[in-house]
């Protein structure tokens, strides 16, 4: 089962990401990890995209997609049932290469799953997160304070930190660009029959619960890439 996961930063696709893993043996393929990856390894393919990064351009899609033939490849072994794209495509062109890559592979898309969120909340969300600066537990200024104040529930450590680019500032203008973007992709995967709407908005449990129903209405079938 290979799976394609769109949402704005924010919306939970790597939480969601991680059930999948645990529950249908799939791999998440992270195209930012993939990438600093490479580079760290010195790779031919890293090498290239240091290169462009270093001018301050953004990586060719034929490098994305180089990395990404292999990866796919490697998770339709024995060891997982497929894979979960987190990140890409963010684009139609993009799009286009991943379907003529994986049509190589005759290797079958079978669902694209948006969690679609509400702006102005996803704004809330975000922008009220903090973290335990020891052991890294997640907190929330409105949603999710620590039962003693100033206090780790896990560690009883008392400093916390929060991320530069959470505020609100910010993030409304990562959701700009992600809607901007984002947007021709999701009657382009329509069109082919393999787009399917989640609430990203619902509690956690929520959310998995309405992308275990997806996967059990078609588990196991597929759309070829191209094909409608």
């Amino acid at each position: 089962m290979n799976l394609i996961l769109l949402g704005p930063p924010g919306a939970g696709k790597g939480t969601q990401a991680k059930l999948l893993e645990e529950r249908h043996s799939l791999r998440q393929i992270s195209t930012g990890d993939l990438l600093r990856a490479e580079v760290k390894s010195g790779t031919e393919i890293g090498l290239q995209a240091k290169a462009v990064m270093d001018r301050g351009e953004l990586v060719p899609d034929a490098i994305i997609i180089s990395m990404l033939e292999r990866q796919v490849e490697g998770a339709t072994g024995t060891s997982t049932a497929g894979f979960i794209l987190d990140g890409f495509p963010r684009t139609v062109p993009q799009a286009e290469a991943l379907d003529a890559m994986l049509a190589r592979k005759a290797m079958p898309l079978h669902h694209v799953i948006e969690l679609q969120v509400d702006d102005a909340a996803l704004v809330e969300r975000i922008s009220g997160r903090f973290t335990c600066a020891k052991c890294g537990q997640g907190y929330h200024d409105r949603f999710k304070r620590p039962k003693v104040a100033d206090t780790c529930d896990v560690c009883g450590c008392h400093e916390f930190t929060r991320r530069s680019d959470d505020n609100a500032e910010t993030v409304r203008a990562r959701l700009e660009a992600y809607h901007r973007q984002t947007a021709p992709l999701l009657p382009y995967y329509a069109a082919n029959g393999l787009l399917r709407v989640v609430d990203g908005m619902a509690e956690m449990d929520t959310v998995t619960a309405q992308i275990e129903t997806v996967l059990a209405g078609s588990h196991g079938s597929g759309t070829e890439p191209g094909q409608a």
